[in-house]
């Protein structure tokens, strides 16, 4: 009885933080989502290191190279560390087709934090050291290799970090563009709302993909790499705002002659101030929500604007970049592991989606 009492007091002294916190964590897929994106971002960040080659490390004598074999078995049956056997290239005479055959005679061990590519950490200071690997002259590929010879994991973390950058700054941008333009739209009304939103019908009813080739398409081609990604950013970011620049409107229609804001008016306040500081704060979780909810689209956008080729361009690497290699049917039927950035981005989309649906439920646990 006391126990139940103790729980009632705690429920009824907890913050609206609190509460949300506690409904979020009986959602298990969300959580795993929010552990799997803070994984994410955490092997984004310290990709360098954890990446056993650079991005652009070329490997004349491994192209095409399937995944590695990681091996505790030699070939007498005895345990060893985790080792890869050397690999030799072979020509199939039938099919000319080329083939990796493993030397058994030449075992690499796994070596933890060796020496290998020079890299300079986030432009702070330069470092070779990397968390796996092993001594040359053999090759670690856990995803295999591309056409060029070249890492398919290792790369796969630098897109991961393109990609995930894209799909936060680029929300960042269209949460600014959002709460602006929805603040004015919904608080205003009047001729400003007329206009904003005749703006939003605009780029609304345009195809997404056919506006985003166009805006893209208009890019230089002579642009550097880092121009065309802040390019891209803001391309995605004019197109994506107008979701949330809707349901902030609409959110303000509702609370703009709540007593509060009342108040707020008659003690002097300005306009601005009644919007970012009384009625934006009154519904910011549903705001947390809808840009959790849109991070993916972002993704997804800048996935498919460089699939096509009108994205992001080498040498910048995204995941986008890296499923271009995959176009080509027959590269896929024999070299199916150039698929394995899909994956990078199945779990990055879901797992936002997964903290979306949470953080909604949890917010709003009538939502459903």
């Amino acid at each position: 009885m006391n126990q139940d009492k103790i729980r009632a007091e705690k429920y009824l002294n907890a913050s609206t933080r609190q509460l949300i916190w506690w409904r979020y964590k009986k959602h298990l897929l969300a959580m795993a989502g929010l552990f799997c994106i803070a994984g994410l971002y955490v092997v984004t960040i310290f990709c360098e290191f954890l990446a056993p080659y650079d991005k652009a490390t070329f490997h004349v004598d491994a192209i095409y190279a399937p995944p590695s074999s990681i091996r505790i078995f030699d070939q007498d049956g005895k345990i060893r560390r985790p080792f890869v056997y050397a690999c030799t290239l072979e020509i199939d005479t039938e099919t000319q087709q080329m083939c990796y055959v493993e030397d058994t005679d030449e075992r690499f061990p796994i070596r933890l934090f060796v020496r290998g590519d020079t890299y300079e950490f986030w432009g702070l200071w330069e470092s070779d050291l990397h968390l796996f690997g092993v001594d040359a002259p053999g090759h670690v590929f856990l995803l295999g290799t591309d056409r060029m010879g070249r890492d398919m994991f290792s790369r796969c973390l630098y897109g991961t970090r393109i990609s995930l950058s894209i799909g936060m700054v680029g929300v960042f941008l269209s949460l600014v563009l959002g709460l602006t333009l929805g603040g004015i739209s919904g608080y205003m009304g009047g001729w400003p709302d007329g206009l904003i939103q005749r703006i939003v019908e605009v780029i609304r009813c345009f195809p997404s993909i056919p506006l985003w080739m166009g805006l893209s398409a208009a890019m230089p081609p002579h642009w550097p790499a880092l121009k065309v990604y802040f390019a891209i950013t803001i391309i995605l970011s004019l197109v994506g705002w107008t979701d949330l620049a809707r349901m902030v409107r609409g959110k303000l229609f509702a609370l703009r002659e709540e007593e509060f804001v009342l108040a707020a008016r008659f003690a002097g306040a300005g306009h601005a101030r009644i919007i970012f500081r009384h009625l934006l704060p009154s519904f910011m979780s549903h705001i947390i929500v809808t840009v959790t909810l849109a991070i993916p689209g972002m993704i997804l956008a800048e996935t498919a604007l460089s699939f096509l080729g009108i994205g992001l361009r080498p040498p910048i690497t995204s995941l986008g970049v890296l499923l271009k290699e995959a176009q080509n049917v027959t590269t896929i039927a024999l070299y199916p592991w150039l698929l394995i950035p899909v994956f990078f981005v199945i779990l990055i989309v879901l797992s936002f989606n997964f903290v979306g649906d949470g953080l909604r439920d949890a917010v709003d646990p009538y939502s459903r």
